[in-house]
């Protein structure tokens, strides 16, 4: 039988959804439903006329492991190869991370000499820990905090500083919260697989999915590719994606179209629109955050609304700036900051390092981005509601200039407060999914749940929970 499907959230997750259930000749209707003015959700750039590119979400895609590939497939279906914009291992933003350590910058140990010399702000060779871990016996818990956990196997140097800043910089949130089942599978999977991360490193722990590499995606292998993004900007991927959904047949994608309560009974769903208006679909797909999709559940299904509402996120304010001339102290990504340091202050990234080409035409400039807040966005800046734009404008310049030593002012700012952006994974976060999972399974919901709030917040994982979704409804695609 043909199905109408009912995608939930335009973002990169719901497009994603939308791309594959587009390949199926299973699916007679599809329509997308976005509650804001735009697709793309968090991806989102700031194009200026003069040629320079500004991003207010993620920036830079890791290209490995399967769903690293699976995006480089998609990217090369919608035809962007030419828009790429790949930095390869050799290039100082992939060699040079730095911490912001008792106020110092210091880079990380990278390569051999990095691992066997005593490198601050470290006080022993991080060998003495890997060695260590390799006897250090499995833990028995079946879910740890990323921090309890890498205090346990690698001591708690690592963790108090390279893995909180890990955890501050990847989920903005507090590594003595998270989960490292769920942020980290694997470093867990390691563990359970070989009684070592260093061991289930080195020889496997267990078969991930299995995605066929392109011929975009083999070159980005062999031409070892550390990330990449494009010519103008990320939000190109979403734009990319919406254009080529418009130009299929069976697809339908609403802008302003916030979803206001969903009603089930035998026939299917029955989804009111904030406008008053309803339609009908056989299957939902939700791409929504799960306090969203909690919202809009009928009452009978009360349980699982409360259980998406227990999957926390976090604020982040994100502050573009533009500098005059060459400004850094040091080349590299970026710097981040350990939450014992300054909480308020995640790290910076110095994109016009990585991404020189989203630098204005005429005039050397240093771009910078300061990303603050997160676990700790409250208690730096109060409620998010009500901060000043001016106040995360000043903390951001503070930043820059103690961090980095910069005494010139911006030319240019930007301001973003992405609320609710970062889903938090917290300890048990997999025992809160099989629960919702079962819940949908014993009642036989026509619903499936995709995006950040569950399986993976990086872009590659979204993009990924999109296409599973798919799949899990009309098969291998």
């Amino acid at each position: 039988m043909q199905k109408v499907v009912a995608v939930l959230g335009g973002g990169i997750g719901g497009l994603s959804a939308c791309h594959h259930l587009s390949k199926s000749p299973n699916v007679s209707k599809i329509v997308l439903l976005e509650g804001s003015g735009r697709c793309g959700g968090w991806l989102s750039s700031v194009r200026r006329d003069d040629g320079a590119v500004f991003e207010q979400g993620p920036r830079g895609v890791r290209p490995g492991g399967a769903v690293g590939r699976n995006t480089l497939n998609m990217v090369s279906e919608l035809g962007l190869e030419s828009e790429l914009l790949p930095i390869t291992s050799d290039h100082l933003a992939s060699q040079n991370r730095f911490l912001y350590v008792k106020g110092q910058l210091h880079k990380m140990p990278s390569g051999l000499g990095g691992v066997l010399r005593t490198i601050p702000p470290f006080s022993r060779p991080i060998i003495q820990s890997v060695l260590k871990e390799l006897v250090i016996s499995k833990g028995t818990e079946e879910d740890e905090s990323v921090h309890a956990f890498v205090s346990r196997r690698l001591g708690s140097e690592l963790a108090d500083i390279a893995i909180d800043c890990l955890c501050r910089g990847v989920f903005a949130g507090d590594s003595r919260q998270l989960s490292v089942r769920s942020c980290f599978p694997p470093l867990y999977e390691a563990e359970q697989a070989r009684g070592s991360i260093v061991l289930g490193m080195l020889m496997g722990s267990g078969a991930g999915p299995k995605v066929v590499p392109s011929g975009l995606a083999k070159r980005a292998s062999k031409e070892s590719w550390t990330q990449w993004s494009l010519k103008r900007g990320m939000q190109t991927l979403p734009e990319a994606l919406e254009d080529s959904l418009r130009r299929r047949n069976g697809v339908e994608l609403h802008h302003h179209a916030k979803v206001k309560r969903l009603n089930v009974d035998s026939t299917g769903w029955e989804i009111k629109l904030d406008d008053g208006t309803s339609l009908k679909a056989d299957h939902v797909i939700s791409t929504l955050p799960a306090s969203a999709l909690a919202s809009v559940l009928p009452p009978a299904a009360q349980t699982l609304s409360e259980q998406l509402r227990s999957i926390a996120s976090v604020n982040v304010a994100l502050v573009n700036l533009e500098y005059e001339g060459f400004i850094l102290p040091v080349t590299g990504f970026g710097h981040l900051v350990p939450s014992t340091e300054d909480a308020g202050v995640l790290g910076v990234v110095y994109d016009s390092v990585p991404f020189p080409e989203h630098n204005r035409s005429r005039g050397a400039t240093t771009r910078l981005t300061v990303m603050m807040g997160g676990a700790w966005f409250e208690q730096t800046f109060g409620s998010p509601d009500l901060v000043m734009e001016q106040t995360l404008l000043d903390r951001a310049v503070q930043a820059v200039n103690s961090h980095l030593s910069v005494t010139s002012q911006p030319v240019w700012s930007c301001v973003a407060l992405l609320k609710n952006c970062i889903p938090q994974y917290h300890l048990g976060h997999w025992k809160r999914l099989e629960k919702m999972r079962q819940y949908i399974s014993n009642h036989n919901l026509a619903l499936t749940l995709a995006g950040a709030s569950y399986d993976g917040v990086s872009v590659n994982d979204v993009i990924f929970s999109g296409r599973t979704a798919a799949e899990g409804l009309v098969g291998k695609i």
